[in-house]
């Protein structure tokens, strides 16, 4: 019998298609080990020390991208990938990456300017050579003219690049997740979290029937400890004869064993739907597995084609919950029987390369020289009404950004995602008088940390809020301020020069600023505020992996 081990043995040496042309159905009980030929387990490093996935000899490790790349919707078009990741609350939102071998991602721009809502899990779609994305949002507090908590929206391009068109209200409401397919009567369908399905125009850009229950899910037995069933994140695509339909159950937080992918079939997009006899095809058994509550997972043929599969789906590093839900790539196969198997185990080892080769790496960084915009790439705004990005402006080695609201927690910081355990984050800030500026480990709006200055005095934000500690920093208008986060120990600095450096007099452990905290998907990352009245300048952003 050929089992999981067996058959990622067989991956690494490439013989992977002869191997399956005739079997038994693969066990499920034991995960994968690494091989004896397999390399260490450890990553390799990009030019600013951050860890990356490709190990330039062949083979790469999970995550494939680091920090929080959450419900990752992913296109294959001819020999390029494409793929997004709700946004929630960022703007610009839905950073579109490109690759050719699934492992080593480029950032080509984003694809929605002006987010109308809270950005849920989204589909990526090509239809009669024209692209979609199919947006869940969610009504948030700066939104307008939503007519539901949950509302299906649509955008199209001539390309991925864009430029992407507005918003197109599908009147969909109450749901998420969608997932587009196409059936065997030629025409366009949405599935939708419940599961649900409705039908599309021909274009794609609004519906022509009424929205219908589609399918009941894969029940877990009551005994496994879960965040709750939450049936969502539909994803279809046609193999052979047989429509498949990708889902997710357990829910995407709580304990570690939670969330899981499982999979149906049908001979008809209108069902009805069988369930895979090995449900739930991955799942995190133990919170002892490297990665936690594994799911919403997409399946599409890998660069080498034949049966080289591959699932793309997020997970929660374990310890590290604080980084969010990051990007996962599992190897998978198709049996004999036509049911896919996974084949990556706990993903707590080195896997080979989709390519079979090492891959380019790509030339993205986090530090900034502010000398261009790298709005929606690099930085966005959190919890940002549309057109929020006027208030910044690049330019000449400084980011000038105009104050608003009182603090971090209503002056919608400038973010970025970052992806390692340990890193340091240091900048020059310079605030008019009236403005206050600085330099967060921003979570959301209600948990963060950082520094800001007034000309006054040094404000020392703690738990979400303003600490009691009053920091003796000097009184000046411009400052230098530097954050190190150590694996969850978080320390403060601040300078004059740049040179020389003064501890901050406290520090603090954020291994629980995360999900299970405050009910909110994100991650804690370095952030950017003005608040207040008038202008703060930025400049000399740094950002360092510590290893």
């Amino acid at each position: 019998m050929t089992t999981r081990r067996n058959a990622l043995t067989t991956l690494m040496s490439g013989t992977m298609g002869a191997a399956l042309t005739s079997h038994a159905p693969i066990a499920m009980a034991a995960p994968a080990r690494r091989a004896p030929n397999a390399p260490s387990a450890t990553h390799a490093t990009g030019p600013e020390g951050e860890r990356r996935a490709d190990l330039g000899n062949g083979w790469y490790r999970n995550p494939v991208m680091p920090g929080d790349y959450a419900d990752p919707a992913i296109l294959k078009d001819g020999e390029d990938y494409y793929m997004t990741h709700s946004s929630f609350d960022a703007s610009p939102g839905l950073i579109i990456w490109h690759s050719r071998d699934l492992v080593n991602w480029r950032p080509i721009g984003s694809a929605l300017a002006k987010p109308l809502g809270t950005v849920f899990a989204v589909d990526i779609a090509k239809h009669n050579g024209r692209y979609y994305i199919y947006i869940p949002f969610m009504k948030a507090p700066w939104s307008t003219g939503l007519a539901s908590f949950a509302n299906i929206y649509v955008i199209h391009a001539d390309s991925m690049a864009g430029p992407w068109s507005e918003p197109v209200d599908l009147k969909i409401g109450g749901l998420i997740d969608p997932g587009h397919v196409v059936g065997e009567d030629g025409k366009r369908y949405l599935f939708l979290s419940g599961i649900n399905r409705v039908q599309l125009s021909d274009d794609g850009l609004s519906t022509t029937g009424p929205v219908e229950k589609a399918y009941d899910g894969w029940h877990y037995p009551d005994t496994w400890v879960t965040e709750g069933y939450s049936l969502e994140g539909p994803k279809l695509f046609r193999r052979g004869k047989w429509f498949y339909l990708v889902s997710a159950v357990g829910g995407t937080a709580g304990p570690a064993t939670s969330h899981m992918v499982i999979v149906a079939r049908a001979a008809s997009i209108k069902g009805p739907w069988e369930n895979c006899p090995h449900n739930p095809i991955v799942r995190t058994r133990s919170d002892a597995e490297a990665w936690w509550s594994r799911g919403h997972a997409t399946m599409v043929p890998g660069p080498k084609g034949g049966d080289h599969w591959y699932m793309v789906y997020h997970g929660y590093e374990n310890g590290y919950r604080s980084l969010g839900r990051q990007t996962l790539l599992e190897p998978m196969t198709w049996g004999a029987d036509g049911w896919p198997r996974a084949l990556g185990g706990d993903l707590g080892i080195a896997l080979p390369m989709p390519s079979g080769k090492a891959g380019v790496p790509v030339p993205f960084t986090r530090s900034d020289d502010f000398t261009t915009p790298a709005f929606g790439t690099r930085w966005t705004f959190y919890g940002a009404a549309p057109g929020e990005v006027t208030r910044a402006k690049v330019g000449g080695g400084v980011l000038e950004m105009a104050a608003k609201g009182t603090g971090p927690a209503d002056c919608s910081p400038l973010t970025q995602t970052v992806g390692d355990h340990a890193y340091e984050i240091s900048v020059e800030v310079d605030v008019d008088e009236g403005a206050e500026g600085g330099l967060l480990l921003f979570y959301n709006d209600r948990l963060f940390l950082g520094m800001g200055i007034n000309g006054q005095r040094m404000v020392t934000y703690r738990g979400g809020h303003v600490s009691f500690w009053g920091e003796p920093a000097p009184a000046t208008r411009r400052l230098w301020l530097k954050i190190v986060n150590d694996r969850h120990i978080v320390t403060f600095y601040y300078s004059t020069d740049g040179q020389a450096w003064t501890r901050h007099g406290i520090r603090s452990e954020v291994s629980g600023f995360q999900a299970n905290t405050v009910d909110d998907l994100s991650q804690l990352r370095p952030g950017l505020f003005a608040a207040a009245k008038g202008t703060v300048r930025f400049s000399h952003y740094r950002f360092r992996a510590l290893g």
